[in-house]
C-alpha cells in the first residue's frame, strides 16, 4: 500500500470512529433522535434479549482484547502493512460497536428512576463528566497515536515509529487507567437504569477488569519495574488514599 493510500485509509478509520463514539454516546445515554439505544428499540422476549446481549458484549470484549495483544499484531502485520495496524484496529472497533447498536435488544424493566431533579440533574452531570475523562484521556497518551493517525503520518513523511515511553501525565498521575474510569463513570450514571442497561454496565465493567489485567502484562513487560513501581503506587481505576 501506498504512503498517500494508507493516509487516507488512516484518515477515514479515525472519522468512521469518531462517528462511532458520538453515536456510542448517544446510544448509552438514551439521546432523543438516534434510531436504537440501550434502552429503546426492537422487542424481544427477555430470554432472547439477554442472550444476544450478552453474545455482542463477549464479541466486543474478545475482539477488543484479542486484536490488542501483541501475538496478534505480529501474525497480524504479516497481512497488512505495519503502519495501518491500529487504524485497522481502530475500523475493526467500529464495526463490533455497530453491530452492538444494530442488535441490541432492549430489556425495559426499570431498575431504578430518579425523578427528582436535581438527582437527575446530578447523574446527566456525571454521565458527562465520564465521557470527558475518556476523551481527555486519549489526549494525555496521544489521542492521534491511539487512533492510528500518528502511525500514519509517520509513515508518508517516510519516518518509523517511535519508541514507546513511560509517563503519567494529569490523571494518569492519581489513576493507571483514567480512560477505563471515565466509561464506568458513563456507563453507570444514568436517572433511569433499565434491566438492559444494567446488563450492560454490569457486562462492560468486567470486560474492563479482564482487560486491565491483560493490558497490564504487556506494560509490565514493556515498562519493567518502572510500570511495577507505579502500580504499587497508583490506583487502578480511582485514586488510592493511605499509602500502598
Amino acid at each position: 500500500m501506498s504512503r498517500g493510500l494508507s493516509a487516507l485509509f488512516g484518515v477515514a478509520a479515525y472519522f468512521i470512529f469518531l462517528a462511532t463514539f458520538l453515536y456510542l454516546v448517544a446510544f448509552v445515554g438514551d439521546i432523543p433522535g438516534v434510531p436504537r439505544t440501550i434502552s429503546y428499540g426492537r422487542e424481544a422476549d427477555v430470554s432472547t434479549a439477554v442472550i444476544t446481549d450478552i453474545l455482542l458484549i463477549a464479541l466486543f470484549g474478545l475482539q477488543h482484547s484479542v486484536m490488542a495483544r501483541k501475538g496478534f499484531k505480529q501474525v497480524w502485520t504479516r497481512y497488512i502493512p505495519e503502519p495501518i495496524e491500529r487504524s485497522m484496529y481502530v475500523l475493526v472497533t467500529s464495526a463490533i460497536l455497530w453491530i452492538m447498536f444494530f442488535f441490541w435488544l432492549p430489556i425495559p424493566t426499570t431498575v431504578w428512576r430518579v425523578e427528582n431533579p436535581i438527582g437527575a440533574g446530578m447523574l446527566w452531570a456525571l454521565f458527562g463528566l465520564g465521557w470527558l475523562i475518556v476523551l481527555l484521556s486519549t489526549f494525555l497518551i496521544n489521542h492521534f497515536e491511539l487512533f492510528g493517525l500518528r502511525q500514519v503520518y509517520q509513515n508518508m513523511r517516510g519516518g518509523s515509529a517511535v519508541a514507546p515511553q513511560f509517563r503519567q501525565p494529569f490523571f494518569y498521575k492519581i489513576v493507571r487507567h483514567p480512560l477505563y474510569s471515565g466509561f464506568l463513570i458513563a456507563f453507570w450514571a444514568t436517572p433511569l437504569m433499565t434491566a438492559g442497561h444494567l446488563l450492560f454496565a454490569v457486562g462492560m465493567s468486567l470486560y474492563i477488569v479482564v482487560a486491565i489485567g491483560y493490558e497490564e502484562k504487556d506494560l509490565i513487560a514493556l515498562f519493567g519495574k518502572d510500570y511495577q513501581d507505579y502500580k504499587s503506587r497508583v490506583g487502578m481505576l480511582s485514586p488510592r488514599f493511605g499509602g500502598k
